[in-house]
């Protein structure tokens, strides 16, 4: 059953109010892979009275007070991807086209729409109730970071929007505790992975807590914000995390230590939740959302990531820590896709952020935390990590069996760092993957082929793909199938330079015997490394200045460089260089 969206649906149900509504910026898809619809089938289930209000029109209360107040908070989340990152290309043109908006035209989801629906609602309800922020948008954006965007340091997004609370991560823990605490009447501020803001005489009472370095110094002082931001950055670990503090103005943001981590049989418990996977009626008279062409008929296996690439946001939301259901929960996932009328036999995806991360971790991490000073893939993977792809490939083997399942495509992407550590299984899997789960192409994220620049991406050194294409064609081959790779290119990263792109042309072309269409060049993310580097143009991990560039035209040539076009000929090349022109002579002038 879809969570209830209007006035009619709640008669239906004889319910005079709700107990929470939820504020989203996407179309409201009742999917396991869309947060709001997880966040609020987890709070159905524990016996709430919960409602979701998606992509709200601002000019009117038509559609942000059809549902009335709800009993305990409002929930807002700007939807599946940050609204700025959904609403701008990375040379910060207006992007045409939302896969999470009805008929898949952006017109629907605002500019910092965490922000903006918060200050709706508050101008609708004057005595509101709590209201707490969640999802992608505000985990990235819960202190002080660097936005593209404006150019400059913005605080946290609580103070922006001035929120009740902040819940940051994934949040299916939290927020069981956070509506649990509103209903009983007690105090939510001791709740993991929660934010919000308090007086100074508040946080003499956080003595294990570490202060941040106040905004106002941090805003202005390129040095101090690289402070910050380690010190935030090395305290996401649940295990090892402290809460932090800082200062800004007469308040102070208070970030409690992230939320336990779900145990294999609550992970599992959210994934068995009865999901609509389609799009709520009401929604769908506006036009259909192209997301759910991929997530309709697809199984997520497992959360996090080891790869802290440095231009990745999934460390900081989801976590450094993997975590994976039990093979059971996913077949019996599986078997649930085969009985929906529309399911063609064909599952179109099986994963997670990366594919071939499913079924192990370190040791080591689950009992102590994350390591500070070293990561789990870069430069190479660490022999503690104890890479096995014996489950998945198991896993893999099971789902074939399924009645009604004529094909299970692995489409995530893999890391084949991790498929050469494994000595055991990893070239087993990839035959396997080959044999039967490629829809003709395979994604791998190279990124770049230049060792300096790879540096900065926090990425493998690129022989490794040139070796992994080799097994590949040679696998593809010997099963009788065409099938290719298909490269993932980030132009105009911190330390990449236009000879840089050069090379990586030269590499494309004559190592991987390959020209490529698309490349994307790189948007700043909030709270990440590469964020950070952009930003002060400095290498954070050796100290070094690190060439950044900055201006849209060189980035476009950049990208241009490696797909064969011509930059000169495009609208926005001209259109830029006669602005800069014309600045020229008013300066001659």
């Amino acid at each position: 059953m879809f969570l209830p969206s209007t006035g009619l649906e709640l008669e239906h149900l004889g319910w005079s109010q709700l107990d929470i509504i939820l504020v989203t910026g996407d179309s409201y898809i009742d999917s396991p892979f869309i947060g709001a619809a997880v966040i609020g089938k987890i709070l159905e289930h524990a016996g709430y009275r919960v409602g979701i209000i998606a992509q709200p029109d601002l000019h009117t209360d038509m559609d942000i007070c059809r549902l009335g107040e709800p009993r305990l908070f409002w929930g807002v989340t700007g939807g599946s991807v940050d609204s700025m990152i959904a609403n701008y290309t990375s040379l910060k043109k207006r992007r045409k086209s939302d896969d999470f908006t009805p008929g898949g035209i952006n017109n629907r989801r605002p500019d910092r729409a965490t922000i903006v629906y918060t200050n709706l609602i508050k101008q609708y309800f004057k005595s509101a109730k709590p209201i707490v922020l969640g999802g992608i948008e505000a985990s990235l954006r819960r202190v002080p970071h660097y936005d593209f965007w404006s150019d400059k340091i913005r605080s946290s997004i609580l103070f922006d929007s001035k929120a009740d609370y902040l819940l940051y991560g994934m949040a299916d823990k939290s927020i069981l505790e956070f509506a649990g605490a509103l209903r009983d009447g007690t105090e939510p501020r001791s709740i993991r992975g929660l934010c919000y803001t308090a007086g100074a005489g508040e946080i003499d009472k956080k003595g294990d807590y570490l202060e941040l370095l106040p905004f106002e110094v941090v805003e202005k002082d390129k040095s101090s914000f690289s402070e910050m931001f380690r010190t935030f950055y090395q305290n996401n670990d649940p295990l090892t995390a402290k809460g932090l503090y800082q200062k800004q103005g007469t308040r102070y943001l208070v970030h409690n230590p992230p939320a336990q981590p779900l145990r294999q049989e609550e992970l599992d418990a959210v994934y068995e939740l009865d999901f609509e996977r389609n799009q709520h009626p009401y929604y769908e008279q506006r036009g259909k959302v192209v997301a759910l062409e991929t997530i309709k008929f697809s199984i997520s296996t497992h959360r996090g990531c080891y790869g802290e690439c440095n231009f990745c946001a999934i460390a900081v939301h989801e976590g450094r820590t993997v975590l994976w259901r039990s093979q059971q929960s996913i077949l019996d996932e599986a078997r649930k896709l085969t009985q929906y009328p529309d399911f063609k036999g064909y599952i179109v995806d099986i994963g997670g952020p990366t594919a071939n991360m499913y079924g192990f971790e370190c040791e080591k991490k689950l009992r102590r935390g994350a390591c500070q000073e070293k990561r789990c893939l870069y430069p190479e993977v660490c022999p503690s990590l104890n890479v096995d792809h014996h489950h998945q490939l198991e896993l893999l083997r099971e789902i074939r069996k399924i009645k009604g399942i004529k094909k299970v495509f692995v489409a995530s992407g893999v890391r084949y760092d991790l498929l050469f550590s494994d000595r055991k299984f990893g070239a087993q899997y990839l035959q396997e993957v080959v044999e039967h789960h490629v829809s003709g192409q395979m994604k791998v994220a190279p990124e770049h082929s230049e060792k300096d620049v790879l540096k900065t991406m926090g990425k493998p050194d690129a022989e490794m793909v040139v070796q992994f294409k080799k097994i590949f064609d040679k696998m593809s081959q010997k099963a009788g199938k065409k099938q290719f790779l298909t490269y993932y290119l980030i132009a105009a990263h911190p330390g990449c330079t236009e000879e840089n792109m050069r090379s990586l042309k030269q590499f494309m072309s004559q190592r991987l015997k390959t020209n490529p269409e698309q490349v994307q060049i790189f948007i700043p993310a909030p709270s990440t490394y590469s964020s950070l580097m952009y930003y002060t143009g400095i290498n954070p991990f050796s100290g070094k200045p690190v060439f950044v560039e900055k201006n849209p035209v060189n980035k476009q040539i950049q990208k241009d460089i490696v797909t064969n076009k011509q930059p000169s000929s495009s609208p926005l090349f001209k259109r830029i260089s006669r602005r800069q022109s014309q600045g020229n002579h008013s300066k001659s002038d």
